[in-house]
C-alpha cells in the first residue's frame, strides 16, 4: 500500500471581509478530495458571513460548485467545507451578508489525492 499524496496551503493569512472576498485560484487537478478550513481571527459578534466553493476549467472564469450548498457562520471559530468532483481550479469567496463588524479571516486549503 502507498502513501497518498496530500498537501496544505494557507491561502489567506488575514483578510478583513468588508464585503466579498476571493481567494486566489489554486491548482488541483491532481487531486481527488478538499477540504477548506476558515479561522475567524477576529471574530465579529452578530455578523453573519456566507462561504461559497467555486470551481473553473482555467483558473479564469467562475461558477459555484454545483455539489456544495452555500456554508452560513456566525463569524467565529472555525468553520470547514468538504469538496469532491471539483475539476481543474478551485477558490473560495466570502461575503459578509449583515452585522456591523468585519471579521478577520485565515483560510487554509488542504489536498489528498
Amino acid at each position: 500500500m502507498s502513501m497518498r499524496q496530500s498537501q496544505s496551503a494557507v491561502i489567506e493569512r488575514g483578510v478583513d471581509l468588508d464585503g466579498v472576498h476571493d481567494t486566489e485560484p489554486f491548482e488541483v487537478a491532481w487531486a481527488g478530495e478538499a477540504r477548506w478550513w476558515i479561522h475567524f481571527l477576529k471574530p465579529a459578534e452578530g455578523t453573519t458571513v456566507e462561504f461559497r466553493v467555486q470551481i473553473s476549467p482555467d483558473g479564469l472564469n467562475w461558477i459555484d460548485h454545483e455539489g456544495i450548498a452555500p456554508v452560513e457562520s456566525n463569524a467565529s471559530g472555525f468553520v470547514s467545507i468538504s469538496a469532491t468532483n471539483f475539476g481543474f481550479w478551485l477558490r473560495l469567496r466570502s461575503t459578509h451578508l449583515s452585522g456591523e463588524t468585519e471579521p478577520m479571516l485565515r483560510i487554509y486549503l488542504e489536498l489528498k489525492e
